[in-house]
């Protein structure tokens, strides 16, 4: 999302909130000075990578006894 330095002046609060989940790009005179992003974003990233990994067929207790006796 881009806005201008302006609105984000008068809307700094809404734009804190959004940028938990989206970055945010500010603008002055059509040129990005600045990006409000979430700091953690990397680590919700790789989190969001995980999801899904683990077969439909095996249970997550199973997946992790599995994990265990590899040890």
């Amino acid at each position: 999302m881009s806005i201008t330095a302006t609105e984000l002046k008068s809307n700094l609060s809404k734009y804190l909130l959004l940028s938990a989940t989206e970055d945010i790009f500010i603008t002055r005179n059509g040129k990005v000075i600045s990006k409000l992003t979430n700091p953690f974003q990397e680590r919700v990233d790789i989190a969001k990578s995980l999801f899904g990994i683990l077969p439909s067929d095996i249970s997550e207790e199973e997946a992790r006894a599995e994990r265990l006796q590899k040890i």
